[in-house]
Formats: C-alpha cells, sequence, structure tokens
C-alpha cells in the first residue's frame, strides 16, 4: 500500500493532517471521501462532536451531526481493521448501510467499534493537530476542516 492516496485535512485547530486512504479496505467509501473532498464538500464543516480519547467526528455540513451530502448512503464496507489511534472511520446512523459524509478519527484505542464501522484511512501525521480540537458535544467553538484535498498516489 505504499503508493496510497492521501485526503489532506487542513485544520483550524493549526496544521495538515495527512490520512492514507485505503480502498483495500473499503473502496466505495474512499470513492465518497475522495469525491466529496475534491468537490469541497469538507471545506469550512466543523468537528461537531469531539470525546477526548475516544474520537473527533465531523463531516457534516450543518455542524448538527444530524445530515451529510446530496449523495445516497453507502453499503457498509465492514474489515477486520481495527479502531486505533489514527484510524479514520465512518460515521453512521444505526442502519449499518447509512454511512454518507460524516467520519471520525480515533484518540485512543476503540476497539468496540471494530466490525461495525467501516475503516476508510489512516493518520499518517499530524494526529496532534485532531488532539488540539476544542472538545464537546458540540464543542463552544468548534475547530474546523479549512481545506480538504486529495492527492493522488505519487505526487
Amino acid at each position: 500500500m505504499a503508493d496510497a492516496d492521501r485526503l489532506t485535512l487542513s485544520l483550524s485547530s493549526g496544521g495538515d493532517v495527512v490520512i492514507k486512504l485505503r480502498p483495500d479496505l473499503a473502496p466505495n467509501h474512499v470513492q465518497r471521501i475522495t469525491e466529496l473532498a475534491s468537490s469541497g464538500f469538507y471545506d469550512d464543516v466543523p468537528f461537531h462532536r469531539v470525546i477526548p480519547g475516544f474520537m473527533a467526528q465531523g463531516g457534516d455540513p450543518t455542524g448538527t451531526g444530524t445530515s451529510g451530502s446530496h449523495l445516497p448512503d453507502l453499503k457498509a464496507e465492514f474489515s477486520r481493521a481495527p479502531h486505533v489511534r489514527g484510524t479514520a472511520s465512518m460515521a453512521r446512523k444505526p442502519d449499518p448501510d447509512s454511512a454518507n459524509s460524516q467520519f471520525f478519527i480515533c484518540f485512543d484505542d476503540a476497539g468496540f467499534l471494530d466490525g461495525q464501522y467501516t475503516v476508510w484511512g489512516e493518520v499518517e501525521s499530524g494526529m496532534e493537530h485532531v488532539d488540539a480540537l476544542p472538545a464537546g458535544e458540540p464543542p463552544r467553538e468548534p475547530g474546523k476542516i479549512v481545506k480538504a484535498k486529495v492527492s493522488k498516489a505519487g505526487e
């Protein structure tokens, strides 16, 4: 997987988070994340749910955690990939096939999520900027994705 595409999230908390995309685990989810990031969908979108020791969730343009993109929900692509520090995974409603645009990044090991949420990437660098996001559900002044950009392998 050395030649994987990367998603770079420039965060308001001070820097860039580089996530290695994992189409080998979740091809349809990686395609969705890539499509939304490339269209500017994630730009200026807040992390509306940040729970220290657990995860930071974003990807809802309304900042409420109740919305998504105009695209249809995705079928689950569960794998054996563990939810550990730096894992990027899709948020969803109780229906396993309801992931749309919201995602979360794990602060710590969260093995109880394994096999129930679709893992689509892993943070390669910049995890300290995820750690620096304001906490809360929602935070009083949420951290935001200033810009999301996908770079193809080798760029």
